[in-house]
């Protein structure tokens, strides 16, 4: 799908569904539209994560509502669309949580557009509706409870002399009801219904921040409801499910029951490195928090590779020790007019199975892969005799030892810097939630996100205050030791040094727990 602009001199508005959460419900034609528009109008609901698919220059509004914290009323958000798009053909994404049509207020949105000539196109969202009971193993319809389901309001336009709800017809003719942001009125929607009909021991859930890592699931009758949500400190974003249907729940709970369901970890590696460990632990239903404590950047200098590539066919051994180093030496190759006939001849060690894997990808079979991946593992199978040159592309700042040891057996080794990392600025609120002890692991990759963590929490003295109900969790003794270095207990650690492995010990953990 393309998105292209007007050609009459008008921008065009975009309302788009967000879902309910879960980045991965957001439609593609939703996310193509983000990442070509211009502007995006987004609210409370919208997972912050859809931010990320904007192109450069795009310009971000929210206009979050809250109940009875509304950043801008609905009118002035209708008017806002309107002179957004009428500012040089400018393409509008609005993007809002759920479906924009269903109590989502993009039909009034949608007229305004309409009243003032801007041209609009409505993308659907998989509404809460649907999702939250799905994630929380209530099927809305099954054909040994009912057929019918209804889908209400639990937050009617204040001021209204009458409500617009048939409480009797839902009452008598609906075998499944929906009540969306209904938290503030659940009493009085569980007392409507029983008033009008329903059997106060008809089964009910509320499901808060449905579809989300955070989600949390109550159940109990239309009697009971109301106390158990109070009781527990239930407050809005939730949605009320009443039916037999919700008798379902213990077979088909498969959202909460996942490994890492409700564990919030923070993530330390560069933000560009990160999100397949993201995406591992997500899986697994953990709520991951992004806090990178590095960024990759270029070396200040790109002459000591270019001279080392210019004459590459001296070296007899090319050692790689990290997937950054390979990209940014091959990438540098190809840009010297070189392609990779021009290391035949070469031996290639790589530490580390994803170093491997990244140096195979670019046609080059690793002569020497070590089981122990650390420099201490090369160093014991790297063959006998001397005298060998070796290069050594790398991060600017790094243990030494592979190196000095080379040399020491009288080999030529020429370190040359292929990347830097500098220190990232997180969010100043994850901040305050890992030293609030509102996160249960941190995780570490190297010893540079260890040193740059300390930095970024104000040094040892505060970091060895941390929360003792906090795990740490290292990729590997050489991380390890580093943590140790700054007052640092290391609580998990896996035997095979390497993402995947920790991520599985990180499980096997919590199941210990």
């Amino acid at each position: 799908m393309s998105v292209a602009k007007q050609r009459d001199g008008r921008g065009k508005v975009y309302l788009i569904g967000a879902g309910p959460g879960d980045p991965g419900l957001l439609t593609v034609k939703a996310r193509e539209i983000l990442e070509a528009c211009d502007v995006v109008v987004y609210d409370y609901l919208a997972n912050p994560v859809f931010l990320e698919y904007l192109k450069e220059g795009c310009k971000t509004i929210y206009v979050g509502k809250k109940s009875a914290c509304h950043t801008l009323s609905q009118e002035e958000i209708n008017q806002l669309l309107v002179d957004l798009a009428r500012q040089g053909k400018k393409i509008v994404a609005r993007l809002k949580g759920g479906d924009p049509y269903i109590f989502g207020r993009g039909g009034e949105e949608g007229q305004a557009l309409k009243k003032n000539g801007i041209p609009f196109e409505v993308v659907p969202g998989i509404t809460s509706a649907i999702a939250a009971p799905a994630y929380a193993g209530i099927p809305l319809s099954h054909r040994d409870f009912t057929s019918t389901i209804g889908i209400v309001t639990g937050h009617e336009r204040p001021g209204k002399a009458k409500s617009a709800i048939d409480w009797k017809g839902l009452a008598s003719a609906m075998g499944t009801l929906v009540f969306l942001m209904g938290v503030k009125n659940l009493a009085s929607i569980c007392k409507n219904l029983i008033r009008s009909g329903k059997d106060p021991s008809t089964p009910a859930a509320l499901i808060r921040w449905g579809a989300t890592p955070r989600q949390q699931t109550l159940t109990g009758t239309i009697k009971s409801i109301p106390e158990i949500a109070e009781r527990e400190g239930i407050t809005p974003p939730a949605i009320l499910v009443v039916g037999q249907v919700v008798s379902l729940r213990d077979s088909l709970n498969w959202f909460e029951t996942r490994p890492l369901f409700g564990k919030r970890i923070v993530v330390t590696r560069a933000r560009a490195q990160a999100s397949e460990m993201i995406h591992r632990l997500e899986a697994l239903g953990a709520e991951v928090v992004q806090f990178p404590t590095i960024r990759i950047v270029p070396p200040g200098s790109w002459d000591p590779l270019d001279a080392a590539i210019n004459e590459v066919e001296i070296y007899d051994w090319l050692i790689f020790s990290s997937v950054n180093g390979v990209e940014a030496f091959f990438e540098r190759l190809f840009k010297k007019g070189k392609d990779v006939r021009s290391l035949g001849g070469i031996a290639v060690a790589a530490i580390g199975p994803k170093t491997a894997e990244k140096v195979e990808s670019f046609g080059v079979v690793p002569d020497l892969v070590p089981n122990d991946y650390k420099a201490e593992g090369l160093l014991a199978v790297f063959p006998d005799g001397e005298g060998k040159r070796i290069l050594f592309p790398r991060s600017k700042v790094a243990r030494e030892v592979l190196p000095d040891t080379l040399r020491q057996r009288g080999h030529r080794v020429d370190v040359v810097p292929v990347y830097e990392t500098v220190m990232e600025k997180p969010a100043s609120e994850t901040l305050e939630d890992i030293l609030s002890g509102h996160v249960d692991i941190i995780t570490f990759t190297a010893s540079s996100t260890v040193r740059n963590f300390v930095d970024i929490m104000g040094g040892r003295q505060h970091v060895s205050a941390l929360p003792s109900s906090i795990k740490i969790a290292s990729i590997g003794p050489i991380t390890s030791h580093t943590l140790r270095e700054f007052g640092l207990k290391v609580d998990i650690e896996p035997p095979v040094y390497t993402i995947d492995a920790l991520i599985t010990a990180i499980e096997e953990a919590v199941n210990r727990e």
